[in-house]
């Protein structure tokens, strides 16, 4: 029997509602709207009613926030619209309803399907009806959804047939054959495959086609790259002098070389790292036959002693997915980037993302056909990307969007991320007869299907409609497990080789381990039935690892992946034979010669023209009035200067408690950091040893001259590491290529051509070299009746390099009185900086940095001089008097390799620019700029995008709340003594901040224990739960961790840690740890959730249910994530938590959240206060509480960031005190110390 249950947000808890109101008003000016509701369906099958019923208040709802019923009205008038994801498409709201409810029944998990019903009032006409339909319903991932209770939930699906042998295709036309399958390849590949199978006297199978047209698409093989170019013409004198210089190396290089390879786009992008290595400037570089991550040799620093580590770096992109569906594309962007280090066993652990769109203040009327709206693009993007970063518990460390007008031909999606692995860690031996393939865990579905050769196509305007297939649905708390598995040493010591599931799924992530393997595609797991085999074949369903393992250890891995929760099966072998063999109902359906699938089709050539530039005013900055004042308004409110904070601080920065520097700096947090930072991830130790990326590129620059924007992408990437006082001279660079779709105009194939030279001069003149990259060369808009629309000539420069932590420069002004100078290159005949100043201007600044003489560092960006002093002065509000004499078009000229140093040291170059102030003034040309005018400029243009405020906030401030003091200490002593005492850290699906939690443990003298949840079978969950409160019953603390348990899903956070907590065998454990041993709980931010939600706080008992009056965590007032520093004062010491803590004290303190509100009754509040149990308050830089969102991000009642049980046993609190440590979130000022670990542990002695 199917039972069904809606749940509707109460008034004052519809944040979502009240957002969709308001943007339907303002972007489709939808103005007789007069209110939204929206209400979540639940349709569920496999469970009793009794066992329904008790579900609806604890996974399904809410008592305090929500409003449950069997039916929903609408008034007369009003619009229904019910939505729900297209059939096979993963829905990580149903799938943690699922796991929650089992664990109700701790049987098999019932079958849920969800749906949402908008109910749009305001009688509204037709059109204006169609219109909201279209806004909201993007055909890619959802339909609309019958209002009709079904009989079943179990969906029919037809027995797939046997898969078809393609009679005749060796003598078909390959126009026609191209055009009858919708192929990425082109005739001459579909001849070159007639050819193949008339020499092995067969036809192909309709699954072998679709392998072949995925295993060389450009995705996979990179073919537009590859193509030779057999003639290059060049007009500029410097573009070719450096195609000659390219010339006569590519001779040295290859000298002697059986394999030299033909002049090709991907040849001018990797000559450099070739002949660098040669010169010896490559000396760290870490080479193997997998392929998987830029990967470089480092020593760390652990403990004293110095490790032999691997550093890796991977830039991926999702344009085509992200253009249309933003949410799943962004997100699985960040999936495939991090899965490419990890299958080198490198734990990623900080994330850097870079993207390209138009204005997205565009009104939706302008919307082109057949694309989405640029807002619902951005915004859509953001939240997938974050979500899934967030969820995985992957540190953003740098978020910025790049606006220009041609990337709305196709949005521009990258995500770059940093790993390491102890060396000992990675063993790669090359694949042996007799060796297994496992597949580890996500199943296989639909999702995905022709991702890769989708994605190097040309966008059109019939995409949204026909896609859907094509985008891939991410699920974190999967990929958390594998980042698990992989960092254990035993597991990552038995992997031969691995590959992701990335393009191409088991044909391409199998298919390039061997070269012979023989794949059984009836052992994959899959999602659902109805899948065929070439479905099973080329799907490219996420968060799935293809590992290679000795036979003997095969089952010793699949143990302990186990352990983590993951599925493992064995589904392939190695062969001797060099042929990729696939098997389904027990039949061979691919058979192909590893010779001819690594051939990658068909040769193919072309001929570049490089056009002469036109760089006349190629540096101009923004144009502005001849008045200073005007002048920096106008560059700061430039939407490429202006402020993304609303943007960033969606992102959690501080996961991994190894952030060196936030994404904004200074004691507001207002100076926007140009690198990222973080610690590596060496378990169970200390370590100074960081890694440091930063990223080059503008847009305008590269689109008068292809050629100096790249050179200038290099220059800048390795100007921000300068700036950050690294050895710029030890980077590593990472290009990210993006281009029109090619086809047979040289003039077209000279814009990358041209780009690939710059870059790789700037290689050259600096020593630096490219080790890696990604290129994505459809970004070309179709439609009938449409001019072409490119992207522009995009090369994004990504640079890494390792330093020391405690040596880091970051760009806020720290003090007045400070003299500034501006280092800048000379630029030669080709207006470009030479690489002989380039590189002394970065060394001049090392030495500074390494002197201790600068103090605050800044790489001139797209705004020049006036963005880089005023972005400099933001941070602590400090103001700058200038020297020298600028007008309005030197304070906005861009610089390229320009740097800006704060140093009472002078340097051996540059110009004194000026002076730090006390004041907060901008002093320039007789003229005093107030910076509060400025940070108003800078903050407005994209307010309206990416608040940083709710529209509640005028109301919000008037609440002035009081500061809440309990001097009255906790007395009750336990009755043993620990010398050690025992934590236990339970890991839920989603669970993301365990390793912190236990080191902050470790290093306080107590003893983690963490336990991982397993709930893939009855059996393992019930074997789990009976670990779980074993442990339980051994340790004296229970600590419930932060992260996303079930993803925050079923729409709440924190509900599958509640439900296992209600079990009653966890529920006994926890309570003989209260009562009979006096011990202690602590949760923070999802841990705080959960302890609200099952009723340990406030009152210090587990509820089988709770009420509407009862306290809750629910969504931040803003109704997105929050992610930055905070100051939290002490209000209550009556809690042994708070035993070397005092009244009235302030930390900084790191918080990540969506759900972080704390909410009660009136007289529940007063009764917090009166007994004592108000732990701690967000205050303002003055430690008074504040309703201000930058203060009180969540919008807290009274300002409460934390409370206590009546006895203050238990504490709960949002702010993340685990992420602490030398030399971390250092530009930004405070005491990050809160030793409530220390004291925890302590009340046992």
């Amino acid at each position: 029997m199917v039972y069904r249950i809606y749940v509707e947000r109460r008034e004052g808890f519809d944040t979502e509602a009240q957002a969709l109101l308001r943007d339907l008003r303002e972007n489709l000016l939808i103005d007789g709207l007069s209110y939204v509701r929206i209400l979540n369906r639940y349709d569920v099958e496999g469970v009793s009613r009794e066992v329904f019923l008790a579900a609806c208040p604890t996974v399904f709802s809410e008592p305090q926030t929500d409003v449950v019923s069997e039916t929903f009205y609408a008034g007369e008038g009003d619009f229904v619209l019910a939505v729900e994801y297209l059939p096979g498409q993963f829905d990580q709201r149903a799938d943690s309803c699922a796991q929650c409810v089992q664990l109700l029944t701790r049987g098999e998990r019932p079958v849920v399907r969800t749906a949402r019903v908008y109910i749009f009032g305001g009688n509204l006409p037709a059109e204006q009806r169609e219109r909201i339909k279209s806004y909201i319903i993007n055909p890619v991932e959802c339909r609309e959804a019958s209002l009709e209770l079904p009989e079943t939930l179990s969906i029919p699906y037809e027995e797939p047939a046997d898969i078809a042998v393609l009679e005749g295709f060796r003598t078909a036309d390959p126009e026609e054959i191209v055009k009858k399958y919708g192929l990425a390849m082109d005739a001459a590949d579909v001849q070159f495959c007639q050819a193949y199978f008339e020499s092995e006297g067969r036809d192909p199978t309709m699954t072998e086609l679709r392998v072949i047209d995925t295993y060389w698409s450009d995705h996979c093989r990179h073919t537009t790259f590859l193509t030779e170019l057999k003639n290059i013409e060049v007009e500029d004198a410097y573009v070719k002098a450096t195609l000659e210089d390219y010339f006569r190396r590519r001779e040295e290089v290859y000298s002697g070389s059986p394999k030299k390879k033909p002049v090709s786009l991907m040849d001018i992008g990797t000559i450099a790292a070739k002949v660098l290595k040669k010169s010896g400037l490559l000396d760290n570089l870490d080479e193997s036959d997998e392929v998987n991550a830029c990967s470089i040799k480092v020593k760390v620093d652990v403990d004293g002693e110095e490790q032999d580590w691997l550093l890796m770096f991977k830039n991926e992109t999702h344009n085509h997915p992200t253009e249309i569906e933003p949410f799943g594309g962004a997100a699985t962007c960040l999936g495939g980037a991090i899965r490419d280090p990890l299958s080198g066993r490198a734990y990623v652990f900080q994330a850097m993302r870079v993207t390209g769109a138009g204005d997205p203040r565009t009104p939706v009327s302008e919307t082109i056909p057949g694309k989405l709206p640029q807002s619902k693009l951005t915004v859509g993007a953001a939240q997938g990307y974050s979500s899934y970063g967030n969820q995985v518990g992957l540190a953003t460390g740098l978020v910025v969007e790049i606006y220009h007008p041609r990337y709305v031909a196709k949005r521009m999606e990258i995500g770059a991320v940093v790993g390491a692995a102890p060396a000992e860690n990675v063993v790669r031996r090359r694949p042996a007869p007799g060796d297994v393939v496992i597949l580890l865990g996500g199943r296989t579905g639909r999702d995905g299907c022709g991702g890769a050769t989708g994605s190097s196509k040309a966008h059109t305007a019939e995409s949204l409609a026909t896609c859907g297939a094509e985008v891939q649905k991410g699920n974190p708390p999967e990929e958390r497990k594998l980042q698990r598995l992989f960092r254990n040493p035993e597991a990552a010591r038995l992997i031969v080789r691995c590959n992701d599931f990335g393009a191409g799924g088991v044909s391409v992530a199998i298919g390039e381990l061997a070269d012979g393997l023989e794949i059984d595609l009836d052992k994959v797991p899959k999602k659902y039935e109805g899948l065929d085999g070439t479905e099973l074949a080329i799907s490219e369903s996420q968060e799935r690892m293809a590992v290679v393992v000795a036979a003997e250890d095969a089952e010793r891995f699949c143990e302990l992946a186990a352990r983590e929760n993951l599925e493992a099966t064995v589904v392939a072998k190695v062969t001797a034979e060099p042929r990729m063999v696939m098997r389904w109902r027990g039949k061979v359906i691919v058979s192909l010669s590893r010779e001819f699938l690594s051939s990658n089709g068909a040769p193919k050539f072309a001929d570049a023209k490089i056009k002469r530039a036109g760089i006349e005013g190629i540096y101009e900055g923004v144009k502005a009035e001849k008045g200073a004042a005007e002048a920096f308004e106008a560059v700061l409110s430039d939407l490429n200067v202006c402020s993304q904070k609303g943007l960033v601080e969606r992102f959690d920065s501080t996961i991994g408690a190894a952030t060196v520097v936030m994404p904004f700096g200074g004691k507001y947090q207002l100076t926007p950091t140009q690198y990222m930072a973080a610690k590596l991830p060496v378990p169970g130790g200390k370590t100074d040893t960081a890694s440091v990326m930063s990223f080059g590129f503008d847009p305008y620059i590269s689109e008068k001259s292809p050629y100096h924007g790249a050179y200038c992408a290099v220059v800048e990437s390795l100007a921000r590491l300068a700036a950050a006082g690294v050895p710029w001279r030890r980077a590593r660079l990472s290009f990210q290529e993006y281009f029109r779709r090619m086809g047979a105009d040289p003039e077209g194939w000279g814009v990358p051509a041209s780009a690939l030279l710059g870059a790789y001069r700037a290689q050259i003149g600096l020593g630096v070299a490219a080790i890696g990259g990604k290129d994505s060369m459809s970004g070309t808009f179709e439609a009938p009746g449409m001019p072409r629309m490119d992207v522009p000539p995009t090369l994004v420069s990504f640079a890494v390099a390792p330093h020391k932590a405690s040596k880091l420069i970051t760009p806020e002004f720290k003090r007045p009185g400070v003299p500034v100078y501006l280092l800048e290159p000379e630029l030669g005949e080709d207006v470009l900086p030479t690489e002989r100043s380039v590189a002394e201007v970065f060394d001049e600044a090392y030495r500074l940095a390494e002197s201790g003489a600068a103090e605050a560092m800044y790489a001139v960006g797209f705004g020049g001089v006036a963005e880089a002093v005023a972005k400099m002065c933001f941070g602590n509000m400090i103001g700058f008097r200038f020297e020298a004499d600028m007008d309005a078009g030197a304070l906005a000229k861009k610089r390229p390799g320009a740097l800006i140093v704060a140093s009472n040291k002078k340097p051996k170059m540059g110009v004194l620019l000026g002076h730090t102030a006390a004041e907060s003034f901008i002093y320039c040309r007789g003229e005093e700029i107030p910076l509060t005018r400025l940070a108003e400029a800078w903050g407005a243009p994209l307010e309206r995008v990416f608040p940083t405020k709710p529209k509640c906030e005028p109301e919000l401030i008037k609440k002035a709340p009081p500061a809440i003091t309990c001097t009255e200490r906790h007395k009750v002593a336990p009755p043993a003594k620990f010398a050690r005492p025992r934590v236990v850290i339970p890991v839920f699906p989603g669970t993301n901040c365990e390793y912190d939690s236990a080191r902050a443990f470790e290093e306080a003298g107590g003893v983690p224990v963490i336990c991982v949840l397993r709930n893939l079978t009855p059996q393992a969950l019930e074997e789990s739960l009976r670990e779980l409160a074993k442990a339980i019953d051994e340790a004296q603390i229970l600590m419930l961790p932060g992260g996303f348990s079930g993803g925050d899903e079923p729409d709440g956070s924190a509900k599958f840690i509640t439900a296992v907590l209600r079990s009653p065998v966890i529920c006994e454990a926890v309570t003989r740890l209260l009562d009979e041993r006096l011990g202690l709980v602590l949760g923070i931010c999802n841990g705080f959730q959960a302890l609200i939600k099952c009723g340990l706080l406030p009152g210090g008992r587990i509820l089988p249910a709770l009420t509407p009056d009862s306290p809750t965590l629910t969504y931040n007032l803003i109704g997105r994530h929050q992610s930055m520093m905070v100051t939290t004062r002490v209000s209550s010491v009556k809690s042994p938590w708070m035993r070397y803590c005092e009244p009235g004290e302030l930390y900084a303190i790191p918080i990540s959240h969506g759900e972080g509100r704390f909410t009660a009754p009136a007289a529940v509040l007063q009764e917090l206060i009166r007994n004592g149990q108000v732990a701690t308050q967000y205050v303002d830089e003055n430690g008074a509480p504040s309703m201000q969102t930058r203060y009180n991000p969540n919008g807290s009642d009274l300002a409460i960031e934390g409370i206590f049980s009546p006895d203050g046993r238990i504490f709960g609190k949002m702010g993340h005190s685990e992420r602490y440590g030398d030399n971390i979130a250092k530009n930004v000022p405070g005491n990050k110390y809160q030793p409530i670990f220390k004291a925890g542990v302590d009340y046992y002695k």
